[in-house]
Order: C-alpha cells, then sequence, then structure tokens
C-alpha cells in the first residue's frame, strides 16, 4: 500500500491523496478497506451534479479497491507461510546436531589426542602434497596422498607431527597442493568437524561447529 496526501470529500478522484495535513502536525496514514470504502461513499455524496463521475473513473476507482484488498489478504497469507517454514527449519536443524560435516576451511582447531578428516579437490590423478602448518607458519607434519583421478580425495591426519609425537592443542591450517615448481598448484581443502548446535539467523542457518566456530550453511558440502 502506498501512503499519500490529500483531503477525502472533494470532487475528482479522492484517491489521489488521503490522511491530515503534515504541516499540521498530525502523521499520515495508510489507506486500509474500510478507508477506500469511506472515500468512495462521501465522493459519490459530495460530487459535482453537474460534473458526476464517469464510469470509467468509478471502474477504476474500484480496481484500485480490489487492489489494496488483494494485496492485504496476500501480506496475511505470506506472514503465515513464512511462519510456518521458519518453525519447520528449526525442526530439520536440530536433526544436525551431533553429525559430522564437511565444510569448505582450511583452518581448525586441533583437540587434543585428536585428529582430523577431511578432502582434498584433486584436479587431476597423481600424487598430493599436504601439509599441516601450525599458528607460527611452521609445518608441523607432511604427507602424500594420490589421487586415481580428478575429484574429492578424503585424507586424515592423526593429530601427530612428523617425529610422530602427538601435536600440542591449538589452531592449524591445512594445505594441499599438486605438481612441483612453477608448475605447483594449490588445491581446495574441506575439513569435518562435529556439529554442536544450530542457530537459526537472519540470513538462514548456522551451523556452531567443534573446533571450527560457527559457519553458514552454504558452506558446507556434506553431512554425515
Amino acid at each position: 500500500m502506498t501512503t499519500i496526501n490529500g483531503t477525502a470529500g472533494t470532487t475528482g478522484n479522492p484517491y489521489a491523496g488521503y490522511g491530515l495535513d503534515a504541516s499540521a502536525g498530525t502523521k499520515k496514514k495508510a489507506l486500509g478497506q474500510a478507508d477506500f470504502l469511506h472515500l468512495m461513499t462521501e465522493q459519490l455524496k459530495n460530487q459535482d451534479p453537474l460534473k458526476p463521475l464517469d464510469n470509467a473513473q468509478f471502474l477504476g476507482q474500484l480496481a484500485q479497491f480490489s487492489t489494496v484488498q488483494g494485496i492485504e489478504q496476500m501480506n496475511s497469507a505470506m506472514g503465515a507461510m513464512a511462519s510456518v517454514m521458519e518453525n519447520d527449519q528449526a525442526l530439520r536443524a536440530a536433526t544436525l546436531v551431533g553429525h559430522e560435516a564437511l565444510v569448505d576451511a582450511s583452518s581448525l582447531a586441533l583437540a587434543s589426542g585428536k585428529g582430523v578428516n577431511g578432502e582434498i579437490v584433486a584436479t587431476s590423478a597423481g600424487p598430493m602434497r599436504v601439509e599441516v602448518v601450525d599458528g607460527s607458519g611452521q609445518v608441523v607434519r607432511r604427507m602424500s596422498v594420490d589421487a586415481p583421478a580428478a575429484g574429492n580425495v578424503a585424507f586424515r591426519w592423526d593429530g601427530r607431527d612428523d617425529g610422530g609425537n602427538a601435536a600440542p592443542a591449538g589452531t592449524y591450517t591445512v594445505r594441499a597442493s599438486a605438481g612441483s615448481g612453477q608448475d605447483a598448484q594449490a588445491l581446495a581443502v574441506r575439513v569435518a568437524a562435529h556439529i554442536d548446535s544450530v542457530s537459526i539467523e537472519a540470513s538462514g542457518l548456522v551451523l556452531n561447529l567443534a573446533g571450527l566456530g560457527s559457519v553458514p550453511l552454504s558452506t558446507v558440502r556434506r553431512i554425515g
């Protein structure tokens, strides 16, 4: 609906405006069904007998009334639908808690005595290098993973460094590449994390993952 200014009870098209003069300090109001009916009645009562409202003009005003009525009904229906969808989304979100999500991320928080599962997006068949880097930029683990073909290739870091010692808990980054020298190519990495809880934000579902924090559902590639 549109908020417009004018005075009811005048000749011509009363729908050119409605409400009180803003200079008088009175707030404007939006037209509703009752307003349209009132204005149409007042117009018929106060029209100039020498210049009566013609049929085309009257039908046009009826069409405006029908449009406003339809918009109000549609807004009510859309509001009810949005409420149903939000409730359904909440129920679906609850079933995700406790599962494991594979997300587009290379940083992770390693818990003491734990390991990490993930995937590398291979662009072709062949060996790939995987490096685990700690918060200071030092490589703590180097691994080789063979890709049988282009596509997603699983990998696992057992949480130990190159010497076989358990890496301390903290934040790490996983890097993957294929080729060597000038032909080296960085590859996309995905890591898996436990879904602790799910939040419903204005932007949509947000998964709260152990060791990764909050990530939007759009970054999730697989839930298992």
